[in-house]
Formats: structure tokens, sequence, C-alpha cells
């Protein structure tokens, strides 16, 4: 069996969603599996790379992997979410995306300067999102180095920028296309 092939096998692809030519890998159906889930969340925290003070979850699926890999690892929780949904002071930054600009953010006081922080989200795919987290969390005096994705979709590059911003990059399973 190939390496993680028992977590490729609990992730459903949907084909043509959200439009046509689109192979839309769904972790819902991993999420719905105990096994499956205990899995990929122990396999995630035993590729991280040193101690971490806080998990970074990207809204809204890394908040679920975050969560998990946070209580595992003995870390805070952090939330990285769209712009205007935190209360309170927060420091934000913008993205592209394919039309436009989106824009996430960060409580102003989440972390301390020199926190390790591992930044987690479900899937990695053009990494507009993750590097935009990136950016934010350093801009907020993180030190992160590291990512955590379940599924890369390497044609898109996603995890090759990351990579390219210093940031080592593991997932547990990559699929081809789109």
């Amino acid at each position: 069996m190939a390496e993680n092939d028992d977590i490729r096998q609990r992730i459903r692809t949907i084909p043509d969603f959200p439009k046509p030519g689109i192979m839309f890998r769904d972790i819902t159906t991993l999420l719905l599996d105990a096994e499956g889930l205990r899995l990929a969340v122990e396999r995630m925290a035993a590729a991280v790379d040193g101690p971490v003070d806080l998990v970074a979850g990207i809204e809204a699926r890394g908040f679920l992997f975050g969560a998990a890999l946070a209580v595992k690892l003995g870390a805070g929780m952090l939330l990285v979410r769209k712009d205007g949904k935190l209360p309170g002071a927060t420091i934000a930054e913008d993205y592209a995306l394919e039309y436009g600009t989106d824009r996430i953010a960060i409580h102003a006081d989440a972390l301390a300067p020199g926190a390790r922080v591992l930044l987690v989200d479900d899937l990695i795919a053009t990494g507009g999102t993750a590097r935009a987290a990136v950016r934010l969390l350093r801009k907020a005096g993180a030190h992160v180095t590291q990512a955590s994705f379940v599924v890369d979709l390497p044609e898109l590059g996603g995890a090759d920028a990351l990579r390219g911003d210093g940031i080592g990059v593991h997932a547990l399973v990559a699929f081809d296309g789109h």
C-alpha cells in the first residue's frame, strides 16, 4: 500500500464541482470516519518538526484539523478568519483571487512575538490564502516555518510557492488535477 493510501481512500472525489472540469476533493468523508480522522491527525502531528506554541487554522476546515492537532501537540489554537468575523482589534492581510481580492485577519493580541506557529488547513491548491496567512502571522511577530495539510494539489503550485516563502510543507496525500 502506498504511503497514506488509507487516508486517500477515505477522501471522496466529486467531478465537476463547483464547476465543470474541477475534481473536488471532499474531506467530509474522512471526517465522518473516526479511524481515518484519528490516523490523519496522528500522522500530521508526527510530521511536525519540533515544538510549536500555536497552531493557526485557516477558516473553516483548517479549524477542524488545527484544533485536533493543537490538542495533540499541547499547543494553543489561533483562528485565521475572513476579515470582519473576529470581535475586537484585528490585523489583516489582503490576497489576490482569480478575480479581485480577499482579506483574512487574526486578533491583534493573538500571539506573543517569536511564537512558534504551525499553519494548518485541509487542502493546499494555489496557496493564495496560505501565503497570506504566513505573511499575516509574520507581520504579527510569529516564527512560521512549517505548514501541514491533508491534501496537496501539486499541479496548482501552492505548496511550492510556500516553500519559496521559507515554509516546510507537509501533506498527507497529493492528487493530480484541479
